[in-house]
């Protein structure tokens, strides 16, 4: 009956989470948002925030129920290795199988992440506003929207990183039931390099990785060649794994640590 099916792992421990629906312009309907904010944040204390996109077939409540990342942010909190973070985990917009994070003829879905999405962070907490230093992640079609995002928005982040991306439109389309005649035909939402090439201003720092068994990984190796190439100046590594949970969960506290930095 379903092309897919996604459980979230409800014995993962939810303290500090909050799930928010809202009404979202540039979508024209509800959205959804699972949040992190650490505990005994002290008084007048401005907190980063951290936007986690997770793939095709997910929704918001992934990153924090298969992927455990307020545990993996709340261990590396108490041991000191990163400064206390806010974590939004959005929803995508929920088109079709993934809608790519990008403009359709019917809704913004980059504008609902770049734009709508932070806002939520400064009515969850006072040690949030304007004034944070905000940073960008996620894995796969998620990782796509960081590296397209963090380029095209450069002004808006400090640094961006990505796991097991897709590198280029046509990756998503191949997984996706839908089709994406509806998705914006700019280059620099239909690929990840013609958004770093098309940058307006210094981009934010990069880091991305792949795993060594992950089907993408020869696209990621590109990526990296074609920067250098250019001379865009970002980390990429090659690290045991595939295309899955394991892998993510495994890795993001390099993303939440390279963001410390």
């Amino acid at each position: 009956m379903f092309r897919t099916f996604e459980r979230a792992n409800l014995t993962v421990d939810p303290s500090g989470l909050s799930h928010i629906t809202v009404k979202s312009k540039a979508l024209g309907r509800r959205a959804d948002v699972t949040a992190f904010v650490p505990d005994d944040v002290a008084a007048g204390v401005t907190l980063p925030i951290v936007t986690l996109l997770h793939g095709v077939y997910g929704s918001h409540w992934a990153w924090a129920f298969k992927g455990e990342a307020h545990l993996t942010a709340r261990k590396l909190i108490e041991q000191k290795l990163i400064p206390p973070m806010v974590l939004l985990m959005p929803s995508d917009g929920l088109w079709g199988d993934g809608s790519g994070y990008v403009p359709h003829t019917d809704a913004n879905y980059e504008s609902w992440i770049v734009e709508e999405v932070p806002a939520i962070a400064f009515q969850l907490t006072e040690a949030c506003s304007p004034a944070s230093a905000r940073y960008l992640t996620g894995l796969s079609m998620g990782g796509f929207a960081a590296l397209r995002l963090g380029s095209k928005f450069a002004s808006n982040f400090t640094a961006i990183s990505a796991h097991s991306s897709a590198t280029h439109k046509n990756q998503l389309a191949k997984i996706i039931e839908e089709t994406t005649d509806g998705w914006s035909s700019d280059p620099c939402d239909q690929d990840v390099f013609s958004a770093l090439e098309g940058a307006k201003g210094p981009l934010p720092r990069i880091r991305f990785d792949c795993g060594t068994e992950d089907q993408l990984l020869s696209a990621n190796r590109a990526l990296h060649q074609a920067m250098e190439r250019a001379g865009i100046a970002h980390t990429y590594e090659e690290l045991p794994g595939g295309h899955d949970w394991d892998y993510w969960k495994s890795n993001l506290h390099r993303s939440l640590k390279f963001f410390a930095q």
